[in-house]
């Protein structure tokens, strides 16, 4: 009995530092502060590098969103990475540079982005920005973006945000909602800080001398969230610009939504168990604050397995409570839980009131019981290889 009571309280105290991150993170960004951007006009070259996968169906939307902004300093790269289908003919329509890569293993966004730098190295630009074939940019949202790397000479992450349509179920207004929290309060709050936030995989923009000293050729499912740990360690982490907004839509297949959520789950699990802890130790052995930060950031888990994870542990509390008659050490968990849900409704309040109502909001408890399965996969068969998610029916 005494083990399982040792046992529950460090798993009460890991716990704690992830609910507190996440609770001082939605605190922050509900406060009424002003983050002004910049949005001039720029004389530094920039390339809008964008990898592609079979996204002859998406990249058109994404050309002309560009296209709308570009001025002549500004150049639009497309990498076919793998393709069997026609991305590089339609890219090459709307007369941008498009050059194809093919590779028997070497899959993965990655390496498309890595094949992208080392064709650009001939002739570099100052800003590298990079967007998925499947985004819209926002208004603006280049100048933004390179206005924000030439000024601070680090990354810059822009606002990305994935909407459900209209008459999406209701599973997936509910991962919108998650999307909304882990994408834009989250890194707004740790912003109003002034702390750094993880990169997101599209809208980011680099200054030459940054993206070319890293490896992007790593095959990591979650290659964005490697490569914002990457730059920490190197003192470059990424400063969040909520100004520069960028969209794209959750997948209206159930097979892409299955394997988007997986990879993004399994991937960033991942990142937890094998950077979480040793990062954290560095960060504080180096006095490397930014690094501290983006540790704390990775290891909130993702929403629904936070929820799952607090809640578990709520209720073997309440089991402690009346084995042992007291109500010590175990009300720390009851702090938890209470501190999560107050995050989770003041995050709706905000950023969520607009994605899903909150009687729907009330369903949850069934959504992440429905994922259980995927966190089971994550022990038992785990994904480590990149796979496209399928887009449409």
């Amino acid at each position: 009995m005494i083990v399982l009571e040792v046992l529950f309280c460090v798993a009460i105290a890991v716990i704690s530092i992830p609910v507190a991150t996440f609770f001082v993170q939605i605190l922050m960004s509900l406060l009424p502060i002003s983050n002004k951007s910049r949005s001039e006009k720029s004389t530094s070259l920039t390339t809008i590098l964008i990898p592609a996968h079979n996204e002859s169906t998406g990249i058109t939307q994404t050309l002309r969103s560009i296209k709308a902004q570009l001025t002549a300093n500004v150049k639009v790269l497309v990498v076919a990475d793998n393709c069997n289908d026609d991305t590089a003919t339609v890219a090459r329509s709307h007369d941008v540079e498009v050059i194809e890569r093919f590779h028997e293993t070497k899959r993965g966004k990655g390496f498309a982005l890595d094949f992208g730098i080392q064709h650009l190295a001939k002739n570099p630009p100052d800003i590298v920005l990079i967007l998925d074939a499947d985004c819209v940019l926002g208004t603006n949202a280049i100048s933004i973006l390179v206005s924000e790397a030439v000024q601070y000479k680090r990354p810059i992450q822009g606002l990305y945000l994935m909407h459900a349509k209209a008459d999406s179920p209701l599973k997936i207004k509910i991962a919108a909602f998650a999307w909304a929290v882990k994408n834009w309060a989250r890194p707004l709050g740790f912003h109003r800080l002034g702390l750094p936030c993880q990169l997101m995989g599209s809208g980011m923009a680099f200054p030459w001398q940054v993206i070319s000293q890293v490896n992007l050729a790593s095959g990591h499912i979650v290659e964005d969230m490697k490569l914002g740990v990457d730059l920490a360690k190197l003192k470059l982490a990424p400063r969040f610009c909520p100004a520069a907004l960028v969209t794209s839509e959750f997948p209206s297949s159930a097979e892409g939504i299955k394997t988007q959520r997986t990879r993004w789950e399994h991937g960033h699990i991942g990142m937890i168990v094998k950077e979480g802890l040793p990062l954290i130790m560095q960060s504080i052995q180096k006095v490397n604050l930014n690094m501290l930060a983006i540790a704390l950031d990775m290891c909130v888990p993702p929403l629904a397995l936070l929820v799952l994870i607090i809640s578990t542990l709520s209720t073997v509390g309440v089991l402690m409570v009346i084995l042992t008659q007291q109500l010590m050490p175990w009300s720390w968990i009851f702090l938890d839980f209470l501190l999560a849900a107050m995050a989770v409704i003041l995050a709706w309040s905000k950023f969520g009131r607009n994605i899903v109502k909150f009687s729907e909001l009330l369903m949850v408890p069934f959504y992440i019981l429905a994922k259980i399965p995927l966190y089971i996969k994550f022990v038992f068969k785990r994904q480590s290889e990149w796979v496209r998610s399928k887009r449409d029916n």
